[in-house]
């Protein structure tokens, strides 16, 4: 029984740790990636379609990316989409080509970039803790059902709580990480 709460927190924290990820490649640092991209959606034949579906991302060099559409029309939707995803990016057309050059970072954006990866960090860390709760809600109904010893219980809310501080310190790390990325100049 305890396993069992425990097995489905640790998946929740983990899923967490995922989202985190995600939400940090979106952050862009002053290097091209294709992932800066990823929440781009392109109109192609009356639907919203990612934009990695509709073209090949490459990284020409540190600070450009190069996408090729699949289809050539493609080409003025993909760069007006690039435009409108509010991405700060300003895409430059040539042939079939789009060039995505990165701009760099100044003083000011690289703080707002760390704001936005601390509220992600906090985001993470409240659903670590809600699975937490969860957790321990769980260990409570089980010992109400008398299905659990107390002590069994305190174990229980021992062992979420370690876990609970392994993944809190794994977000921390992840954000330090992420902090030192963008202030590198």
């Amino acid at each position: 029984m305890i396993e069992e709460i425990k097995s489905d927190a640790e998946a929740r924290m983990s899923k967490s740790i995922d989202a985190l990820g995600v939400a940090f490649a979106k952050i862009r640092t002053g290097r091209a990636h294709p992932s800066i991209l990823d929440g781009v959606m392109v109109p192609y034949y009356g639907s919203d379609t990612p934009l990695k579906q509709v073209a090949n991302i490459s990284v020409e060099d540190g600070r450009t990316l190069a996408i090729s559409a699949w289809e050539k029309p493609l080409v003025p939707a993909i760069e007006k989409a690039i435009m409108q995803a509010n991405l700060g990016l300003n895409p430059s057309t040539s042939g079939d080509l789009i060039r995505v050059p990165m701009p760099a970072l100044t003083e000011e954006t690289r703080k707002d970039m760390v704001k936005l990866a601390k509220a992600d960090a906090e985001s993470a860390r409240v659903s670590v803790r809600n699975a937490r709760r969860d957790a321990n809600s769980d260990l409570k109904d089980l010992l109400k059902e008398k299905e659990i010893s107390e002590d069994d219980e305190k174990r229980g809310q021992d062992l979420i709580q370690k876990l609970t501080d392994t993944y809190i310190a794994k977000i921390e790390k992840l954000l330090q990480e992420k902090e030192a990325d963008l202030m590198e100049v």
